[in-house]
Formats: structure tokens, sequence, C-alpha cells
């Protein structure tokens, strides 16, 4: 005799529904806070792999977009 109406079905799945419930909302406020957080440890990635200006001259150099002597130049320039 159950007096509310409901099975020890229903009682088992409303538990884990809760469970999952709060698996969801932790979750959704760890990607919030990562996201929130990622806009600055994400530029910081982002400087991480931009390059220099002398990386780019030897990237250029290498290319054949400049001649040596452009290249000998604008190196020394960078290094003042």
């Amino acid at each position: 005799m159950m007096g509310t109406g409901t099975t020890g079905f229903g009682m088992g799945f409303g538990g884990i529904g809760m469970i999952l419930i709060w698996v969801l909302v932790i979750a959704a406020v760890i990607i919030a806070v990562k996201w929130l957080l990622g806009d600055s440890s994400g530029s910081a990635s982002n400087r991480n792999t931009e390059k220099t200006p002398l990386q780019i001259l030897e990237e250029r150099y290498a290319r054949g977009e400049i001649d040596r002597e452009e290249y000998e130049q604008k190196k020394k320039d960078l290094q003042h």
C-alpha cells in the first residue's frame, strides 16, 4: 500500500534525475568559469604563437622577399 502513488522505480529515477541535474549545473558552472577566464588565458596562448619581428624577418628572407643585405640591415635595426 503506497499512499503517495509512486513506485520504487519512480523514486529511483527521481534520485538519478536530481544527480544528473546537479552534474549538469556543476558542468555549466565549470564551463562558464573556463570561458570567462579563457579570454585572458586565450590571449596569453595567442601571444605564445605570435611571431617576433625577428622571426618574421627570417621568414621573409627565407622566402626570398628580401635580399641578404636588407635582411642584415633590418636585423641590426631590430637588435637596437
